[in-house]
């Protein structure tokens, strides 16, 4: 299989990778031969990238974090459990948040066990969903992201715990930002990212007041938007000042809004959402947790074709553990000529690095 942008892909190609909506029921199945109608459908929904089959790379394939029953489980315990807060809004949710407490603790344990137990580095641009409300998504996937930062600075099973539940409410106080807002497709104005900016605050005024749950927990809400030099929200606390949840959140809450798929704006790559993170590194966010990040994520995903700095292009085959940004590549073409294809390891030839990423059908 071969990982490209949906917007290069030629009527008559073969989907290699189901696409789904975001209560894990299939719309399209692996095999549907994509006509102009689909692609112009993937591409309106917002799908970046998508795995199509490739006659000569048909060995090359790549299994999800995690089990598509969890997943499906995760997003649909989260939605609607945030569909009843906004629902409740006599005692502001706090009760409805109370009972569900203890469905995501476990929910959480179950994800923790996956990703320890996941001989490949974590990915999420492999799972294609189609979401109604981006919440429930960005909700998991930082809670995903979170729990393998805090598992590769090595956090004790309690506070990862409590991490993951921070992870999972932090963007809780988005329900109470208006739904033009929200979901508007467009640049928003100044009011109206005043009015986004509320969610933090929001979160945290909410969650504090349920006894099941961590302050902890309330707090991850109120700073997952600061930042180390000051310039983030609500109150832009500096340093130290932001406790280390927080800034792990920073970290995975960035990274998965600019590599997730947005009706008015393309999903980054990995390598392209892992810039971001070390443009702001000692500034914005703490080093360490993007160091930790970097060992636990795919940096290039398997089916993505990369040049190489000696001028060779090939097709990323497999991934090393500790070792993301260095894969193991199927090289297709030397200098600009098609070879027979053979592969090399990256961690084992350091001279050579990746310059670039094609996704063109």
């Amino acid at each position: 299989m071969r990982l490209v942008t949906t917007s290069s892909v030629e009527s008559g190609t073969i989907l290699a990778k189901a696409i789904y909506n975001e209560n894990g029921q299939v719309l399209l199945n692996e095999g549907v031969e994509l006509k102009k109608a689909i692609i112009h459908r993937l591409n309106t929904l917002g799908i970046s990238y998508i795995f199509i089959k490739d006659r000569e790379n048909e060995d090359i394939q790549y299994n999800g974090t995690i089990s598509d029953s969890l997943r499906k489980e995760a997003i649909q315990t989260i939605n609607s459990t945030f569909k009843e807060i906004q629902k409740d809004t006599s005692l502001h949710g706090s009760l409805v948040v109370e009972k569900a407490s203890k469905k995501f603790s476990e929910l959480i344990r179950c994800l923790m066990t996956e990703i320890k137990d996941q001989k490949e580095l974590l990915t999420l641009l492999s799972d294609a969903f189609i979401y109604d409300n981006y919440i429930f998504s960005h909700s998991l996937n930082v809670t995903l992201y979170a729990l393998a930062i805090g598992i590769k600075l090595n956090l004790p099973q309690r506070d990862l715990e409590t991490l993951g539940l921070g992870a999972i409410f932090h963007d809780i106080g988005k329900i109470k930002v208006p739904k033009e807002v929200l979901l508007k497709p467009g640049k928003l104005t100044q009011e109206e990212y005043e009015a986004i900016k509320t969610h933090a605050e929001e979160g945290f005024q909410l969650l504090r007041k349920v006894p099941t749950i961590p302050l902890l927990v309330a707090h991850c809400a109120f700073q997952h938007h600061e930042r180390l030099n000051g310039s983030g929200y609500p109150r832009g606390i500096v340093g130290d000042e932001i406790h280390y949840f927080g800034k792990i959140l920073a970290v995975a809450d960035v990274f998965d809004a600019v590599t997730s798929n947005r009706v008015y704006r393309r999903a980054m790559l990995p390598h392209e959402g892992l810039e971001i993170l070390y443009a702001g590194s000692g500034t914005l966010f703490e080093k360490k947790i993007i160091e930790a990040f970097r060992l636990a994520v795919v940096i290039y995903p398997v089916g993505i074709t990369v040049d190489l700095s000696d001028g060779r292009k090939g097709i990323v085959a497999g991934q090393n553990i500790g070792f993301g940004d260095r894969p193991k590549v199927r090289i297709m073409e030397e200098m600009g000529e098609k070879v027979s294809p053979y592969e090399i390891d990256l961690k084992n030839e350091l001279s050579i690095t990746i310059t670039g990423c094609d996704t063109t059908f």
